[in-house]
């Protein structure tokens, strides 16, 4: 397994290696979202092996937090698929009686949204830089930026699970872990997971537009 995550394809200046991991999760990666930002349902059949990926990757770079995360990722890609295709009588997309409409948090929802991101990335991120240093010392490695793959894990969180609610919101939170995900990729040596966030963080532009508009139309 060892050798499959660190396979290198190619390396860049000599020392910087480009790994065969890194590229299909960037695939897989952009094309979950650029689905998901064209109201399409089948991104979350991408997004099941994105996530199987991403914890992949993210145990051979000893990120603990976006680690963890992978299997609540899961769980709210699967809770987004039931309510996306599930809608309640009130909830139905104009255009598709089958499908859930966009709908936005209220001001109170957002700065509750807020508040939790502070407070749990605080908090995780404590707990984190304890791993490794004060806690399994030579079983687990340290997680060498804990504060900051704690904020991008909550940021995650939190835009997923608006995804999921299809909250036009979401694209705001996404537009906040494209900007923190690619300073951590960028931290820990990752060559095609920044780039994969800067285009991110133009689907995310693009998708907050389009939400925009179904959200006018209630579709």
């Amino acid at each position: 397994m060892s050798d499959i995550l660190n396979y290198t394809l190619f390396t860049i200046g000599g020392d910087t290696p480009v790994l065969l991991i890194d590229l299909v999760t960037s695939i897989f990666g952009l094309t979950c979202v650029v689905l998901a930002g064209r109201n399409s349902k089948y991104n979350f059949w991408v997004g099941y092996l994105y996530t199987t990926l991403l914890f992949l990757m993210f145990w051979n770079k000893h990120l603990y937090a976006s680690l963890i995360l992978q299997p609540i990722s899961l769980s709210i890609n699967i809770l987004g698929h039931y309510r996306w295709t599930h809608p309640g009588k009130d909830e139905e997309s104009s255009a598709d009686h089958t499908a859930l409409k966009v709908s936005k948090l209220s001001w109170p929802q957002r700065i509750a949204a807020i508040a939790s991101v502070f407070i749990l990335a605080a908090l995780w991120g404590w707990l984190l830089s304890l791993l490794g240093n004060r806690w399994f010392v030579g079983i687990f490695p340290a997680d060498p930026i804990p504060y900051l793959d704690a904020c991008v894990t909550v940021l995650i969180l939190v835009a997923q699970f608006l995804a999921a609610l299809k909250k036009w919101d979401c694209w705001i939170a996404w537009l906040l872990v494209n900007i923190t995900q690619m300073w951590l990729h960028i931290s820990v040596g990752h060559v095609f997971m920044p780039i994969v966030c800067g285009l991110y963080l133009i689907n995310g532009i693009v998708s907050l537009y389009n939400w925009s508009k179904l959200y006018k139309k209630k579709a």
